[in-house]
């Protein structure tokens, strides 16, 4: 799920940025956020990091 689609849910689709913004600061394990990506399937930010975030979607088999 991108960025963009979190927004559209919300019912803002320009709000992306809001949501990256938003899901930055998330440091609660409870919420996935590091499931979300971008549109282009880039695998965008993650406030602990983007090899944590690469290592937790591997060890989902959402990305090899």
């Amino acid at each position: 799920m991108s960025y963009k689609d979190v927004a559209e849910k919300a019912g803002n689709y320009r709000a992306w940025r809001a949501v990256g913004s938003i899901l930055r600061k998330n440091y609660n394990p409870a919420i996935p956020c590091h499931r979300v990506i971008k549109s282009n399937g880039e695998l965008g930010g993650y406030n602990r990091g983007t090899a944590q975030k690469s290592s937790l979607l591997k060890k989902e088999g959402a990305i090899s």
